[in-house]
């Protein structure tokens, strides 16, 4: 007897079983265990970030030490290579460094200390030189009320003075703080080369080793590039802005300089900072507008130049820091341990980089053809 395809597509014998359904079931994009995975990941970094957080106290000056320490490490080699004890060679070393930052800390306080004895007299000048923009205002009271919106604008008050004495107890440390630092700072340069050889020896693996070797070398290199260089750059930019103020005539012009030098180890945040500087110092050493906004202007062409041109050309050779990366780690280093973070941001960006390059390597795969 002849079977018919339809009946032999339901018989039950071995012969003859039932065809699988032509349209497979398409397995889910995110299985629940990667589910899980992901979301016990999410909790552990917010453990971490809200550890980091709460015990800022302890871990930023032992994290400033240690990123700090790594910087200043091929140094302490260097001194060791011609018969420097380490430990000395890492006393010596921040001692220098902190003599250093107290001669740059003396410049800035100078004119720092002129301008806050002179605040409400400053803030009186500046007010006054403001007075062009009342016509302005006026005018947009006038478009408000004629487009239906509210009766205009508050008229224009100078901000108040209160948040000198609160800035400056946030943007100083604490003495145990600064303690901390400093001992950390003197034991890991004395000690680095130890804790190297330990980290490395910590694991059985020979290749696990090698890699541990290769990633402290990279990191202590690229680290040490990164603060020579941007030092250099912050000094050339420190020394074009107090030529730009000796020129235009601008008071205190050693002081700015420095200022300018040291806020531009801040991305983004603090070239802004030193331009808003510069424009209040303009309009109050000037008795017009466009004159006291000549130096703030050349100051902005000149960290153009050395944002767009000097620092990529030097460093993106090196190491190529995505801008929106960049921007989020500031963002998120400042927010987190405030403008310290925001100095350890392309630090700690460039340590990240080097960890996802040797941990997680690009495989590269090739795109479909379409």
């Amino acid at each position: 007897m002849r079977v018919l395809p339809s009946e032999r597509l339901t018989t039950g014998s071995s012969e003859g079983s039932p065809l699988p359904d032509n349209h497979s079931e398409i397995p889910p994009v995110i299985r629940r265990t990667e589910f899980v995975a992901f979301a016990l990941a999410g909790l552990l970094l917010i453990a971490i970030v809200t550890v980091l957080y709460v015990g800022r106290a302890f871990f930023l000056p032992v994290v400033m030490a240690f990123v700090v320490g790594t910087m200043l490490s091929p140094a302490a080699t260097f001194l060791e290579n011609h018969k420097v004890p380490r430990g000395l060679g890492a006393a010596l070393i921040v001692i220098a460094v902190t003599a250093l930052v107290a001669f740059v800390i003396a410049l800035i306080a100078s004119p720092v200390m002129e301008w806050s004895s002179r605040l409400p007299e400053l803030g009186a000048q500046l007010k006054d030189k403001l007075h062009v923009f009342d016509r302005p205002l006026a005018l947009w009271r006038e478009l408000q009320v004629m487009v239906g919106g509210s009766e205009g604008l508050p008229s224009f008050q100078m901000p108040k003075f209160e948040w000198v004495q609160p800035t400056l107890e946030f943007l100083s440390p604490t003495f145990t703080e600064f303690l901390l630092f400093f001992v950390t700072l003197i034991l890991f340069i004395a000690s680095w080369r130890d804790l190297r050889r330990a980290l490395i020896m910590n694991f059985s693996d020979h290749d696990a080793r090698l890699r541990t070797l290769r990633i402290l070398n990279e990191i202590e290199v690229h680290l040490g590039n990164y603060l020579l260089t941007v030092t250099l750059i912050n000094v050339g930019v420190g020394v074009g802005t107090g030529l730009i103020c000796a020129i235009t005539g601008i008071p205190n012009a050693a002081g700015l300089g420095a200022l300018a030098a040291t806020l531009n180890f801040i991305p983004i945040i603090g070239p802004v900072a030193m331009f808003a500087v510069l424009v209040v110092v303009g309009l109050v050493a000037f008795p017009t507008i466009s004159g006291g906004l000549l130096a703030a202007l050349a100051f902005g062409g000149l960290t153009f130049l050395e944002g767009h041109f000097v620092t990529p050309m030097i460093i993106g050779r090196r190491l190529a820091l995505n801008a929106l990366a960049v921007l989020l780690a500031l963002a998120f280093w400042t927010w987190l341990w405030g403008p310290m973070g925001a100095f350890l941001s392309s630090p700690l960006l460039i340590v990240a980089l080097i960890l996802k390059e040797h941990l997680m390597p690009a495989d590269a795969p090739q795109l479909p053809q379409g």
